[in-house]
């Protein structure tokens, strides 16, 4: 029998991880171990898995999305890493870093609520982008935040349909390796609701990145003066974005775990992606 690797399972806005400690990188996970342990039917069940490994003595996010495939950042996951770090006594509380493949993000975790971190600048690509899903298409707007958005606005997310497949995002030579599409509905003062299609994964509770790229978005399509703050509503929950003169965005919102599993039987073999 396997010595137990133990995992734990957390969401941040109901966008749910899988978390491996492991700070002497002395486990391998392949892409289909990966999907494996994040399949609903089969496995534990995750929109993707975050290794903590602390190399140079600096904590870093290996993050995978729920198919294996590398994502660069999750703003989601980075507070349910840190939530993790905090509360298992690896990180004192305060503000502290944590490096991506986006670069170190900034956070501040208290002992408990909600966690604030610093997502880095956004940049709005030229050119006009479309979506389209389910007969409808609409205009949007093209946004980098470390990973791709392409962020619609629709007068109702109940036109928007079921999101069983990715969407239709063209020029499509502007995502050569995909990219999250966000539909966004403006409610009252400076709140929006929205939903979002994640490559890799399929439509997820929320997308940390995602919600700050609508932020930018609705700023603009509104012509608001910057700084501005917005509240937006995924489907799992609520956050708060927070955009500088500079398109620098910062997260806030809160981040829960639930529980550990042993993913030693996930690892002691290669798996089938099953998704």
């Amino acid at each position: 029998m396997s010595n137990p690797i133990i995992a734990t399972y957390g969401h941040g806005t109901e966008n749910d991880f899988v978390v491996v400690f492991d700070p002497n990188e002395e486990i391998s996970i392949t892409t289909n171990q990966t999907a494996a342990i994040c399949n609903r039917a089969s496995g534990i069940g995750a929109d993707g898995l975050i290794r903590i490994t602390k190399p140079n003595n600096a904590w870093f996010m290996d993050y995978r999305n729920s198919d294996g495939s590398i994502a660069e950042m999750c703003g989601n996951g980075i507070r349910v890493m840190a939530r993790y770090l905090v509360e298992r006594g690896h990180q004192g509380e305060g503000i502290f870093a944590i490096n991506t493949r986006d670069g170190a993000k900034h956070l501040r975790v208290p002992a408990v609520g909600d966690i604030t971190v610093n997502m880095g600048q956004m940049q709005v690509n030229d050119g006009e982008i479309t979506a389209s899903t389910n007969g409808g298409i609409w205009n949007g707007f093209n946004i980098s935040i470390g990973n791709p958005h392409a962020v619609v606005f629709v007068n109702s997310l109940s036109e928007v349909g079921e999101l069983k497949v990715a969407p239709v995002v063209r020029p499509k030579d502007e995502y050569p390796e995909g990219v999250n599409v966000e539909f966004v509905e403006f409610l009252e003062g400076r709140e929006l609701a929205m939903r979002v299609f994640e490559r890799g994964v399929g439509e997820t509770k929320s997308c940390g990145t995602g919600t700050c790229a609508v932020a930018l978005a609705a700023t603009i399509k509104k012509s608001e003066k910057l700084p501005a703050k917005w509240i937006i509503h995924p489907p799992g929950g609520r956050l708060e974005v927070e955009i500088d003169t500079h398109y620098n965005a910062t997260l806030t919102g809160p981040a829960v775990l639930l529980g550990d599993h042993d993913i030693s039987r996930f690892l002691a073999q290669p798996m089938p992606t099953s998704q």
